[in-house]
């Protein structure tokens, strides 16, 4: 069914609101998250899985939605997404204890991996033109990091005024007003019924990524418990080897191995990886910390974080615009490699100048733009039609798994480096060691140990802006490496699966 031109950007715009409740949700408890611990009495392993339980449950359960969108039509995957996400926002925002939210969140990545690849799918279908779609995905893509962006800002503002809940019953409206919209201008469902979803493979996937974070989580522990972590990595080495094997042996596959031959493909996917990687690990660590030891409120801490995305924005529409004439290389490794620069400025300047700090995340965010807003073109580009579901979810899932990589591994990192390296004075409760928010709870008007937990914190800070930088840097690499012979356009070649 060919769309008016009038539909089909009144039908992006409803699901790129869709995509923004999505986006939202990974880091509007970024800012909020001090206001959650305290208020739930939630300990520093509870409040990194208040986060993580949401990116951790979604891209386990991606690969299977975009191959069940497939299946019964993504217009109706989305419907359902929206609804389970707007009842699963209420129970997130009446939550009583760290546990009700975090299973809340679970339930919240439910409704988002639903939605997800059917966003990007049918904007796939919906656009037929290619130079359409790129502006189109372009025009997607820079609503991801503007969601990623305001989630700080809309938390802070929240709660100024409102109890914490309020972070979570802002998505009730959107969602309303979604679900009409998409009743109304969506094109009927192309429902193929051939197309078998397999939940097994859906579990099993989510097995691997559970082990993999929990090993993190407990590696990055002061005592880490040896038996815990073998038992954590065994699951995801068995999870992940176990999915690998089921995907092929099934004649319709969760995931087809074959379509990362496709070397712009696979540099769209890395791309979408390494940038939500630097784009939650730069939010996440750098609102803690200015909340934390300079006393910022959450919501200037917001908007400092908010400089990503306002370096983001040119940069993300031009790249869509201009990926027919200049092709993938200077865009994603391009892209990259600025916002490695970016993210040095920060590494040097985060204590010293705030100048120069802002400079750095807003060159930071005009890299990751670039990268961004054509990683999905990259993607989608070079896969048939009737692959947009899968791409979509391997797309998604890149997303997804940057973002879980960052608070996982750098939040662990974080609290790790900030134990060893805590110098306490004389009489120091040995517990102000967990984390900076239990030293300062701790402290009383002990400015010595303020003084050596804040010292602690922000050498925790330089070590995983270190990573951070070192991360982008190799993305820059690998798919300048893999980009190195492409040539104008978003598709390099056709598809080389069947």
């Amino acid at each position: 069914m060919v769309l008016s031109a009038r539909r089909r950007w009144l039908l992006l715009t409803v699901v790129s609101a869709g995509l923004l409740l999505i986006t939202l949700d990974n880091s509007i408890l970024y800012a909020a998250l001090p206001t959650l611990v305290e208020e739930l009495g939630a300990n520093s392993s509870e409040g990194l899985w208040i986060i993580n339980a949401y990116p951790v449950v979604m891209a386990g359960l991606l690969l299977g939605s975009g191959t069940l969108g497939d299946r019964v039509g993504h217009r109706r995957m989305f419907l359902i997404g929206l609804a389970v996400f707007g009842v699963a926002s209420l129970a997130a925002a009446f939550s009583p204890t760290p546990e009700t939210l975090i299973a809340s969140r679970a339930f919240l990545a439910v409704g988002a991996a639903a939605m997800m690849p059917s966003t990007l799918a049918l904007i796939r279908v919906t656009f037929e033109d290619e130079r359409e779609r790129n502006v189109a995905i372009a025009v997607w893509g820079t609503l991801a990091i503007v969601g990623s962006a305001l989630g700080p800002i809309i938390s802070g503002l929240l709660l100024q005024s409102f109890w914490w809940g309020s972070v979570f019953l802002v998505n009730v409206p959107v969602v309303i007003v979604a679900l009409v919209a998409t009743l109304v201008l969506a094109p009927p469902d192309d429902a193929d019924p051939t197309k078998r979803w397999d939940l097994p493979s859906s579990l099993l996937a989510l097995v691997a990524l559970v082990g993999l974070v929990m090993a993190i989580k407990e590696t990055a522990k002061p005592e880490p418990a040896p038996l815990f972590i073998g038992v954590a990595v065994l699951a995801g080495a068995v999870g992940g080897w176990a999915f690998a094997r089921r995907q092929r042996r099934l004649p319709y596959p969760l995931l087809d191995f074959a379509i990362f031959r496709n070397r712009a493909f696979l540099a769209g996917v890395l791309a979408a990886g390494f940038s939500m990687f630097a784009v939650a690990g730069v939010q996440l660590i750098t609102t803690q910390r200015f909340q934390l030891v300079e006393g910022f409120t959450p919501l200037r801490a917001g908007l400092l974080v908010a400089a990503v995305a306002v370096g983001a924005l040119p940069t993300a529409m031009a790249g869509g615009a201009v990926l027919h004439r200049v092709g993938l290389l200077p865009l994603v490794a391009g892209g990259l490699a600025l916002s490695t620069v970016g993210s040095v400025l920060i590494l040097l300047n985060f204590d010293t100048s705030m100048g120069l700090l802002v400079t750095g995340l807003l060159i930071t965010g005009a890299g990751l733009g670039a990268a961004m807003s054509v990683a999905s073109s990259a993607i989608i580009g070079n896969v048939p039609a009737r692959r947009a579901g899968m791409a979509s979810s391997v797309e998604e899932v890149s997303y997804e798994f940057g973002s879980l990589i960052a608070v996982a591994l750098l939040g662990s990192l974080m609290t790790a480096v900030y134990a060893a390296t805590i110098d306490l004075p004389a009489g120091a409760p040995d517990s102000a060691r967990d984390s900076l928010d239990s030293a300062l709870a701790l402290a009383g008007g002990d400015h010595s140990l303020i003084t050596a937990a804040s010292d602690a914190f922000d050498g925790a800070y330089f070590t995983v802006m270190i990573v951070v930088t070192a991360v982008i840097a190799a993305g820059a690499i690998a798919t300048g490496l893999l980009l190195r012979r492409h040539g104008p356009g978003s598709a390099l070649s056709a598809p080389t699966h069947p």
